[in-house]
């Protein structure tokens, strides 16, 4: 399997538009399952080391280091949390504010190994910060910027509202977006495919310190294709007009 893009390479930092359906590190439960690390190491040799991970079946930026220093000095960002992440997602349902804050404490699932969950008591202290981009018939397209780095933070955190991330497996519906549900008259039901068949979550940016320079670097993966044909024909057919509105409301979720 080939590596994925490079979106930026220089003497401290490599950064990858990964795909979604590619693991970044071993899996615990099947080893023999293809990562990128190794993919990584293959190629670049074993001192290339993620600052941070991202889910499976999420695609977007993924960040490496060459060296020690650089591995210290941006791991100590995300520590800080002074490392800028921003994701995008196409969620089911209506978002009742078009600016809010979830924070919401999480736990492994101990009935389902591999997921997570809100933590009635104890857990880890996890938020995320949510903007509407769109709105769309029974669909919202969001900015998503989690504040913490746990794992599935994004996914729990919007199906806890009820606002599950579209095809998302563990945590949301067997809904699909079909062309065929949006437009009038479609032709083609037999062999019609879902307009985007993957987690519908992307990491779009992330904005470090370098850690030579000490500038802010900006790392940007575009947005895959099917995320924009999707958008495309949910504009065209089942966009819902933006009212007027002095600023964006923000608060807890």
């Amino acid at each position: 399997m080939p590596l994925p893009p490079v979106i930026f390479e220089d003497e401290a930092l490599l950064a990858f538009d990964k795909p979604s359906g590619l693991l970044v590190a071993p899996d615990r439960w099947d080893k023999a399952r293809v990562n990128l690390m190794a993919l990584v190491h293959a190629r670049y040799g074993a001192g290339v080391a993620n600052v941070h991970r991202l889910d499976a079946d999420t695609s977007g930026v993924l960040l490496c280091a060459k060296t020690k220093a650089a591995l210290d000095a941006l791991s100590g960002q995300f520590q800080a949390k002074t490392a800028e992440k921003t994701y995008h997602a196409l969620v089911e349902g209506a978002p009742a504010q078009d600016g809010f804050v979830v924070e919401l404490a999480l736990r492994e699932d101990e009935r389902r190994p591999g997921r997570m969950g809100p933590a009635k008591k104890g857990g880890k202290p996890c938020a995320t910060r949510f903007e509407v981009l769109e709105r769309f018939r029974g669909f919202a397209w969001l900015a998503c910027r989690p504040l913490t780095g746990r794992t599935h933070q994004i996914r729990v955190h919007l199906a806890a509202l009820g606002l599950p991330i579209l095809n998302d497996a563990f945590y949301g519906t067997d809904q699909r977006l079909l062309l065929s549900a949006l437009k009038r008259g479609y032709k083609g039901r037999a062999t019609e495919q879902p307009l985007i068949d993957r987690l519908a979550l992307h990491a779009s940016e992330l904005i470090v310190r370098h850690p030579v320079t000490g500038l802010p670097a900006a790392l940007r993966a575009p947005l895959p294709k099917e995320f924009d044909v999707a958008l495309k024909y949910l504009r065209r057919f089942a966009a819902v007009p933006t009212p007027a509105r002095g600023g964006t409301a923000a608060g807890p979720g």
